[in-house]
């Protein structure tokens, strides 16, 4: 008797993995967009490995601070972090995502995109 119970145990537990292996491209997305992977990405320590990650452009170069042998350990961390997702996640270059990065960090602080204070009460001279 107990054998049957493990056998109609393993039958049911092989249906449900192989219904789910099949069905994963419906269910899949809403999941990972619930649980996004936590997976570990090393950002980059030094300017030199900021140019190979791309955190360079035209109007925001970085191999002056290579060639002037700057000690710092690169741009700051926490914004690297988001402009790297913005990056990824929105097929960004460099020079958008940074806009974008602190467009919402503006945002956050209560000033519009032209640079204005938010607050209804703020006086501006001309």
């Amino acid at each position: 008797m107990e054998n049957y119970i493990l056998f109609s145990w393993l039958i049911i537990f092989f249906a449900a993995f192989v219904g789910l292996y099949y069905t994963h491209h419906i269910w899949a997305p809403p999941m990972i967009q619930l649980f996004p992977l936590r997976i570990y990405n090393r950002l980059p320590e030094s300017f030199t490995e900021d140019i190979e990650a791309g955190l360079t452009s035209d109007s925001f170069n970085l191999a002056q601070n290579i060639d002037d042998n700057d000690t710092r350990s690169g741009l700051d961390a926490a914004s690297k972090r988001e402009i790297l997702k913005l990056m990824k996640s929105k097929k960004m270059n460099f020079d958008q995502a940074r806009t974008q990065f602190i467009t919402n960090k503006m945002a956050k602080n209560g000033i519009g995109p032209d640079g204005r204070p938010l607050d209804p009460r703020a006086v501006f001279f001309s």
